[in-house]
């Protein structure tokens, strides 16, 4: 996710301290991972030197000055460039998964018991997820359901890959 193209759109509903983007963030994109104020300040930062906010007020307060920033025309054009671009799918060539099995294969190890606890681990955060959706609104839902995908995803590829191990092992150490 761009931080920088997140925190421009939910400008373009209005001017808003630094402060507020992080809570609006926050709010609708952090829940697994929130912001950190400085991680806002220095994205804010930039993005006024590339010309894409602008400072549209300070306000002294009891600690620093509070700027209160608006998007420029430059920063909608930005944002509409950034959503109208395709993400590139990932295509996990090379996991962390796949590697671990293999060395398994390669030192004689047990690469089934590997996939078992692999398979535990994402049955246990499908558990999670579901139960998170299930209580969750709208926008939660949606993210558990990606997420939730991918982990379904995850279990077949654990699936074949345990069926075909004894060919993978004569694969690898030939």
């Amino acid at each position: 996710m761009s931080i920088g193209h997140t925190l421009l759109g939910l400008l373009e509903s209005g001017p808003r301290h630094g402060y507020d983007l992080k809570r609006a963030f926050d709010e609708k994109f952090g829940h697994d991972r929130p912001l950190h104020y400085g991680q806002v300040y220095s994205t804010m930062s930039r993005l006024l030197k590339h010309g894409l906010v602008e400072v549209d007020g300070i306000e002294a307060g009891d600690g620093p000055e509070r700027k209160r920033y608006a998007i420029t025309e430059a920063g909608i054009t930005d944002v509409a460039q950034w959503l109208a671009t395709p993400e590139k799918p990932e295509p996990y060539l090379q996991s962390a998964l796949y590697t671990k099995v293999v060395l398994a294969l390669l030192t004689h190890r047990d690469a089934a018991d590997i996939l078992d606890i692999q398979r535990a681990e994402h049955l246990r955060s499908m558990r999670i997820l579901t139960d998170r959706k299930r209580r969750g609104d709208l926008a939660d839902q949606l993210i558990c359901d990606h997420a939730l995908f991918h982990l379904e995803a995850d279990l077949r590829w654990l699936e074949l890959t345990a069926a075909r191990l004894d060919r993978l092992r004569e694969a690898v150490t030939a």
